[in-house]
């Protein structure tokens, strides 16, 4: 697919004993997560995205192009449109937080300015904070300021290196529903760098996969956690994300209904009102099949699903994938119960749901 909708990168070059030869396409909307061991070029690209590191290739973000050197174009960091958020806040400690905000904004002509501050300091909950200097907030607040001025720029493109690695974990509870705001608020792209898998799990909707600076594997959140070739290499954390919506709430049994394309899931109460929008993680080794749907269980979440797919997690086990209706799910089971029910692709079967959690 290509188009003013989507981002378009392609990037190849040499730095010191690290060659990057990587390209891939993205959505124009909600948050692309980079991820990958250390070393295998998700900061270098933010890099030449930002126009910081030069390397040959071609960038499109929507209508318009930052750099082709087939054209010999190649747009200065200064004139691409961008907010940059790195681990640390990088906060001027003598200027108040109004003022940090306030040079966020000068950055931008009057005419291109598209985010007020009143919007971005309710947006990221700082609107108490304006008149305090750096060193008198926490490292989750001051990070949630850098975010904000980032954000004052008007950026069509928002890059974030992981924005949370410098912060205890406390902080980062603190920061990530308002990063979730962001992401639900604003119709903006983001590029995520970050090497912990429960953040992305939770706030990422595209993933770009990186080895060794190059794509192992590019697209949607749901589809790469539950592709057998990567979740093999999770073993016992392999596992599928489903996005569903809060429908109900059951106080007679203190349960929360969630309804996805697959059916509806039954979880223990969620504080969250009706009609939110959530993430469930279900874990592979969590997940059973059968032929027939079971009554006389003490599983609540059963769905009819569709073989797509086997692969040898270990000697002893298979990790199937199914499709529930358009959504996949991972269900590791033995080799010897896949073959006393026959599995193979396109066999329809029920998956046996055992346990499920919220991501957060």
């Amino acid at each position: 697919m290509h188009g003013d909708g989507q981002i378009q990168a392609r990037f190849a070059g040499s730095l010191g004993g690290f060659s990057l030869d990587v390209g891939f396409e993205c959505p124009m909307h909600g948050i692309t997560a980079l991820i990958g061991p250390s070393g295998c070029g998700k900061t270098t690209i933010l890099r030449c995205v930002a126009g910081l590191q030069r390397m040959a290739g071609r960038l499109r973000v929507g209508a318009e192009t930052w750099q082709d050197d087939a054209r010999q174009l190649f747009l200065r960091p200064h004139r691409r449109p961008i907010g940059y958020v790195f681990q640390e806040a990088g906060l001027f400690r003598h200027l108040s937080v109004r003022r940090n905000l306030a040079y966020g904004l000068t950055r931008i002509a009057p005419g291109e300015r598209r985010v007020r501050p009143d919007e971005v300091a309710d947006l990221m909950g700082i609107g108490d904070l304006l008149e305090r200097q750096p060193d008198r907030l926490s490292g989750g607040q001051r990070q949630r300021v850098a975010i904000a001025r980032a954000l004052l720029t008007s950026p069509r493109l928002l890059l974030m290196d992981e924005p949370l690695a410098s912060l205890d974990r406390k902080s980062k509870q603190e920061i990530l529903p308002y990063l979730e705001r962001l992401h639900d608020e604003l119709a903006m792209p983001v590029f995520y760098v970050s090497h912990a898998s429960d953040e992305v799990a939770r706030l990422a909707d595209h993933l770009v996969l990186l080895k060794a600076g190059r794509v192992r594997a590019a697209g949607r959140l749901g589809d790469l956690r539950a592709r057998l070739d990567l979740a093999r290499d999770l073993g016992a954390e392999a596992d599928a994300i489903i996005k569903a919506e809060i429908t109900a709430h059951d106080p007679a049994y203190h349960l929360s209904y969630l309804d996805f394309s697959g059916g509806r899931f039954s979880v223990a109460r969620i504080d969250l009102p009706v009609g939110h929008r959530a993430r469930l993680r279900v874990l592979a080794r969590d997940v059973s099949i059968t032929l027939q749907p079971q009554t006389d269980t003490s599983i609540l979440n059963i769905f009819p699903a569709l073989v797509e797919g086997l692969a040898e997690n270990d000697p002893a086990r298979i990790l199937v994938r199914l499709d529930l209706a358009g959504t996949p799910l991972l269900a590791g089971i033995t080799r010897k119960s896949a073959a006393l029910l026959q599995l193979t692709p396109g066999k329809r079967v029920y998956a046996q749901v055992k346990a499920v959690a919220l991501v957060e």
